[in-house]
C-alpha cells in the first residue's frame, strides 16, 4: 500500500510537477493529501497493523493511500498552505493547513475556529459543496458550505467551527470533504480533535 510519508511519495510529487509545472510544492502536497483514499487495495477500510488490525486512524495512516491517477485531474480544489503575511505569534490554527487539528486544554472554551482559503486549479466555473463527517461527540459547522469558483486560480475562504461540548473521549476523528456537482471531483481534509480528560 502507498501512504503519504513513504519515500515513493517523492516520485508521485515529481510526476505531479511534471504534469503541472506551474504548481507550487504546497499545491502538490495538497493534491496528494486531499485525494488520498481511506481504502486499501481491496477497497476495504485501511487497518492498523500495530493495533490488532483495528481500523486505522489518521494518526496511523495520515491522509491515507495516495492515488496518483486522481492527482492528474485538473478541476479540483486545492488548499494552499503558504502565506506571505503570516504572523508566527498567532496560533497554528491560523495557518492554511490542509488538515484541522483542534486541541482543547483545561479552558472553559468548547469551540475552536479555523479559517482556510481554497484555490481553484480547474478551468471555468466550479461549485463545491461541503460534507462533514463529525468526530464523535463534536458539532461542526462550515461557513459558507458552498464555494462557487468562476475562474482558474480564484481563491475563496471559509470558516470551520468545532464544538466539543458533548465529547467524552480524549480524541476523535472526522473529515471535511468538498465535492463538486456530480461528484466528479472530491477533495478531503482530516479533522482531528483532542481534549484533556
Amino acid at each position: 500500500m502507498q501512504f503519504l510519508g513513504r519515500p515513493h511519495a517523492s516520485g508521485v510529487a515529481a510526476l505531479l510537477k511534471a504534469v503541472n509545472p506551474d504548481w507550487s510544492p504546497a499545491a502538490i502536497r495538497s493534491a496528494m493529501m486531499t485525494t488520498a483514499s481511506q481504502l486499501d487495495n481491496n477497497y476495504c477500510l485501511i487497518r492498523d497493523n500495530g493495533a490488532n488490525l483495528t481500523y486505522a486512524t489518521p494518526l496511523a495512516m495520515g491522509a491515507g493511500q495516495i492515488d496518483p491517477n486522481r492527482h492528474l485531474i485538473q478541476d479540483q480544489i486545492l488548499a494552499i498552505t503558504r502565506s506571505s503575511n503570516y504572523n508566527c505569534s498567532k496560533a497554528s490554527a491560523d495557518l492554511n493547513y490542509l488538515t484541522f487539528m483542534a486541541f482543547f486544554n483545561n479552558t472553559p472554551s468548547t469551540v475552536h475556529e479555523f479559517r482556510r482559503t481554497a484555490t481553484n486549479v480547474g478551468n471555468g466555473v466550479s461549485t463545491y459543496k461541503a460534507k462533514v463527517t463529525e468526530p464523535l461527540g463534536t458539532s461542526i459547522s462550515v461557513t459558507p458550505d458552498t464555494l462557487v469558483f468562476t475562474d482558474k486560480y480564484e481563491k475563496l475562504s471559509f470558516n470551520v467551527s468545532i464544538d466539543i461540548q458533548q465529547m467524552k473521549e480524549a480524541s476523535s476523528f472526522g473529515s471535511l470533504v468538498w465535492e463538486d456537482d456530480g461528484a466528479k471531483h472530491i477533495v478531503r481534509s482530516l479533522i482531528v480533535v483532542y481534549r484533556v480528560v
